[in-house]
């Protein structure tokens, strides 16, 4: 028997719908329960919302550009510097990437890396390399930060590609914390994790991967040392993609060959949103404390988007926002099919 189960609940809501002469129609939606947390999401509004176009070559113009201090002929005078005590240099470069203190620092190492030169850089122009070079420069801060601190135990990378997202600098960037908080659903992932260790001998994550490559439904493909999936509940409206290293719990173990994995799937998921018309993410890669083997590295994209371009409505709405509940209008089973040709 299973020590993981992925359980649903379906539902239906029947009314007279003006679209068919006020005909009684019924719409059906499901919660399903997070295997790990045990937490609720909803499935509804299926194929009602769709991507939005964003007008990148605007956010070239002048008028909407403004000042951006992310830029390479400001960035040596408008970006802070590390003192010497955590960073000798000020700032850490690698290819285009460059790693500077976070002006306005969510902890107490708080840092932003800059992912190209370019201000606007559209999907297709994200490659692995830099992609490779901003992640690459991240982990190897927080592997700095925690050799010189390790009362901050938990490490985050995370990114806001894009308006719809949250990036409310359009150049593209990262930023990673070492943090005592890294978030409600970190924490409640590691300690979920950790009793589920304590109670089945097992690491949740492994066992995690092992299930769903033997349902089949949702286990997009691997990637050296990464497996890469659709996640069973969403954070997103359009889905969540999910990637795990089984055998990394910590930045420490998080080596050359992990991050090139991880990139190279990264890739491939681009290149369906690139298909499908995507535009915005949001990002998080998270490393576990040291010193365990119960919380495996994992990292999850969700696209983002307005609701339309006439209003500019979010995509994220009461049920996110002040109940911590996801909704997804997609159906990750079929994510995974349409995904699964790009790996």
């Amino acid at each position: 028997m299973p020590y993981i189960k992925f359980e649903t609940v379906d539902g239906e809501s029947s009314f007279l719908d003006p679209r068919s002469g006020f005909g009684e129609t019924v719409e059906k939606f499901q919660v399903r329960f997070d295997p790990l947390t045990g937490r609720t999401g909803h499935l509804s509004h299926f194929g009602a919302i769709k991507p939005q176009r964003l007008p990148l070559d605007n956010y070239e113009l002048p008028e909407i550009k403004g000042k951006c201090p992310f830029c390479p002929d400001v960035r040596s005078r408008t970006t802070p510097k590390f003192p010497d005590r955590v960073l000798s240099e000020g700032r850490a470069e690698r290819g285009e990437a460059v790693l500077i203190p976070n002006l306005f620092p969510y902890d107490v190492y708080s840092s932003v890396i800059i992912m190209a030169d370019d201000h606007v850089v559209p999907l297709d122009r994200l490659s692995e390399k830099r992609i490779h070079d901003a992640f690459s420069l991240g982990a190897d801060f927080l592997k700095k930060i925690g050799s010189l601190d390790s009362s901050l135990p938990y490490h985050i990378i995370t990114w806001n590609y894009m308006p719809p997202a949250g990036g409310g600098l359009v150049h593209p960037h990262l930023q990673c914390s070492a943090t005592k908080y890294p978030g409600n659903r970190y924490m409640d992932e590691l300690s979920a994790s950790k009793r589920f260790h304590d109670d089945h001998g097992i690491n949740y994550w492994q066992e995690y991967v092992e299930e769903e490559k033997r349902i089949g439904t949702r286990y997009i493909a691997s990637m050296g040392s990464s497996h890469w999936l659709s996640s069973f509940l969403s954070s997103g409206v359009l889905g969540e993609v999910c990637c795990v290293f089984p055998n990394v719990f910590d930045v420490n173990g998080f080596g050359p060959q992990d991050c090139a994995d991880l990139c190279a799937g990264l890739g491939r998921v681009f290149a369906y949103y690139r298909e499908h018309g995507i535009y915005s993410f949001n990002a998080l890669l998270c490393f576990g404390p040291v010193s365990q083997r119960y919380f495996s590295c994992s990292f999850r994209i969700i696209p983002r988007t307005f609701l339309n371009t006439r209003d500019y409505a979010p995509d994220a709405g009461f049920y996110q926002m002040l109940l911590a509940e996801p909704v997804c209008a997609v159906s990750p089973e079929q994510l995974c099919e349409d995904l699964r040709p790009y790996f």
